[in-house]
């Protein structure tokens, strides 16, 4: 099982000399994914959680690709229905080429209704044009491209029953977000799915925390490493650990979860 990082590419905090650092960090700990999110108007909405500036993510990480030779490199997750999808199958194809196939494209929905409103995108649509999209892409790229080209993994995001059918469709990979152990393994269950690779919370304790519905990520570092332990057990072929919390002023002070990744890193060690 491998594991990936959820890099902050917004914020007070955030600007290229720290983004350079966040990658050196995760590549040099070891770790083996790069992932970054995705809004194009930093809407009132947006900015409560994630404010200006805020780095685009195809941008940020071809640029990432050029100071990184071992990291994969992707979006967590790309808001399928703000741009033409054949835009996003030439983004997506040039930039896994230009990164040696390193690129993984973990794509959502989106929830950000004044962002929809800003960008003209029907917000009641957004499932509807995710589907859509997503067939659009997997046309454009097996017309487009053609044999011999590294195949781009699509990971989908949420964790709804339209979610759900949408992974099994488009899917190479479902990508819930934050939640708990019961709530994947209960989806795990009940349903067949492509491949597993959630994002977890990242968020380290000096005493344990209770409780079933405690997000996977989040308690002692022998409480997240069982927690790797468990997905493991439950096939996830990576994880990706989010250490960014909600709070802006958090990407000032990013030593803490460069400290959080380093304990991750040293403790973990996937059993042969």
């Amino acid at each position: 099982m491998q594991l990936g990082v959820n890099v902050p590419n917004f914020g007070p905090g955030t600007d290229p000399g720290v983004l350079r650092e966040w990658a050196r960090i995760t590549e040099g700990l070891g770790f083996d994914l790069l992932m970054v999110s995705d809004h194009v108007a930093v809407t009132p909405d947006v900015a409560e959680r994630y404010p200006e500036p805020f780095y685009e993510p195809f941008t940020t990480l071809s640029w990432l690709a050029g100071l990184t030779t071992r990291l994969r490199l992707g979006t967590t997750v790309l808001v399928l229905p703000y741009r033409h999808p054949l835009l996003v199958a030439r983004m997506a194809a040039n930039l896994n080429q230009l990164s040696s196939g390193r690129f993984v494209l973990g794509v959502g929905t989106g929830w950000a209704r004044q962002e929809f409103d800003a960008l003209g995108v029907p917000f009641t649509a957004r499932g509807r044009l995710t589907d859509e999209y997503l067939g659009a892409l997997r046309d454009a790229w097996h017309t487009e491209i053609g044999d011999g080209t590294v195949p781009i993994p699509v990971w989908v995001g949420g964790h709804s029953e339209a979610a759900i059918r949408r992974t099994v469709r488009f899917g190479d990979a479902w990508h819930p977000l934050r939640l708990s152990l019961p709530q994947m393994r209960s989806v795990l269950t009940n349903h067949s799915l492509p491949a597993f690779a959630p994002r977890i919370a990242l968020r380290m304790t000096g005493t344990p925390v209770d409780g079933r519905e405690r997000p996977a990520g989040v308690g002692t570092i022998e409480q997240i490493l069982d927690d790797l332990d468990q997905l493991r057990l439950l096939g996830a072929d990576t994880v990706v650990l989010d250490p960014y919390h909600g709070d802006p002023e958090e990407t000032r002070r990013p030593h803490a979860a460069w400290q959080a990744l380093t304990a991750v890193a040293t403790h973990w060690r996937t059993p042969s």
